[in-house]
């Protein structure tokens, strides 16, 4: 019995002393990185099937984004001009032309002031902006800005400001003339970066 009991503690430390080596010698230096190289093999082929998935996607995404580039390029409400010079030269001429058809009379509606403006804001698309100044009859401006609003390309109308003069009653004006100041803008196609670009 006793050779028994003395085989299996034998076994038992020999067992022991086998893991204990193992552990020191065959685990950390072989078994560890082999298991953390399969761990990275396994993520790597998760993420080449991921982009094999995007990649199977591509000509899709080809077909969505010449549709998006097609309707851009016809989309009206962007000004067609190439630099903000032309669309505030192009912001006038449409500016004039709308007072013109507003009032038959010259003397109903007519533009005192319109000066380019430089302003810079942190939009995503360049933005061209004249400020205006008009002496129109009530009607006569309801026209105009619903003319410079409605219109194509599409124009926005910031910082409104009237005032009335009723001293200009002599110039055929019923009811008076306003004074009127207000931002006109609109945007152009080509991002400020993409226009800062060489």
């Amino acid at each position: 019995m006793t050779s028994a009991a003395e085989r299996l503690r034998v076994a038992a430390i020999a067992t022991a002393a086998l893991a204990l080596v193992y552990l020191v010698t065959l685990h950390w230096w072989f078994t560890a990185p082999m298991l953390a190289m399969g761990d990275q093999i396994a993520s790597l082929r998760d993420e080449e099937l991921a982009l094999r998935m995007e990649i199977a996607q591509r000509p899709e995404l080809e077909r969505e984004l010449a549709r998006v580039r097609e309707f851009e390029a016809g989309n009206p409400g962007f000004l067609p001009e190439a630099n903000r010079q032309l669309a505030t030269a192009a912001l006038v001429q449409r500016l004039e032309s709308v007072v013109g058809q507003a009032s038959p009379q010259a003397s109903r509606c007519q533009i005192t002031a319109r000066t380019p403006s430089d302003t810079r804001s942190e939009e995503p698309f360049e933005r061209a902006t004249v400020q205006v100044r008009l002496r129109c009859g009530m009607a006569e401006l309801g026209a105009v800005l619903h003319a410079l609003e409605s219109g194509s390309p599409q124009l926005f109308v910031d910082n409104l400001d009237l005032l009335s003069r009723r001293s200009y009653l002599g110039t055929g004006l019923e009811g008076g003339a306003l004074d009127v100041s207000f931002d006109l803008y609109g945007y152009l196609k080509s991002s400020p970066a993409a226009g800062a670009a060489p």
